[in-house]
């Protein structure tokens, strides 16, 4: 059994980036941990209402993938560029000890989101082997609207050298996505049923299959 553990900047991306992935995880019975990055707050301008309703999506889909635990380390939606990189760092790091993860799917670095890039700094910070030796697996994820998003032509291209066949599992991916109610929309919205099941086929073409997530190993031990 192996301890996975997926890293969200923000609630949603570990559903569009990885969700297929985690749930083959987690009937070949591995066990599941989730870090959320960043929550919201009024503070940051989200309303009480919305705060209330991010709640009840969070039960749910830490429900649905079974999650045997959740890490919130509760930085400020919108504004992690806000806090001190050390910050994440320390707080991220703590989480790493306690769960002692071999495998981690993270952020790509070249996403457009800047707080998936500050996420990412962190998680790197983290990845080395004297701090945490135990993790064994550094998996970059795709995440639609942002990993696909950015236009820096000096950035590194999002190049997947692993696919996993999601096939049994890419309905219920999207209908956990479908969960998270006020970040989905009508096609051709990348955050859409359609949207998310092209993605799907078109990696799975490429995999020979009929659905997969594509991803990138960015450090692998054996």
């Amino acid at each position: 059994m192996s301890t996975i553990l997926v890293v969200a900047p923000h609630p949603d991306d570990e559903t569009l980036g990885s969700g297929g992935t985690l749930l083959r995880h987690k009937a070949d019975g591995d066990e599941l941990h989730w870090l959320i990055v960043t929550d919201m707050t009024e503070k940051s301008g989200f309303s009480e209402a919305q705060i209330d309703a991010r709640e009840k999506e969070l039960a749910s889909v830490e429900k649905a993938y079974g999650f045997s635990s959740v890490t919130r380390l509760g930085f400020p939606a919108t504004r992690l560029d806000e806090v001190t990189l050390g910050d994440v760092i320390n707080a991220m790091g703590e989480a790493f000890t306690k769960i002692s993860p071999n495998t981690l799917y993270v952020p790509f670095s070249g996403d457009v989101h800047s707080e998936h890039r500050i996420s990412f700094e962190a998680v790197s910070a983290c990845c080395k082997c004297f701090r945490h030796p135990g993790i064994q697996q550094v998996i970059a994820c795709e995440i639609s609207s942002e990993t696909d998003f950015g236009i820096d032509p000096s950035r590194q291209a999002f190049r997947p050298n692993l696919f996993v066949d999601i096939s049994a599992h890419l309905d219920e991916k999207i209908r956990i996505m479908e969960t998270y109610d006020g970040e989905m929309g009508a096609f051709p919205f990348p955050r859409s049923p359609e949207a998310i099941r092209a993605l799907a086929t078109l990696r799975g073409s490429q995999a020979g299959c009929s659905a997969a997530e594509a991803f990138m190993i960015l450090k692998e031990i054996r």
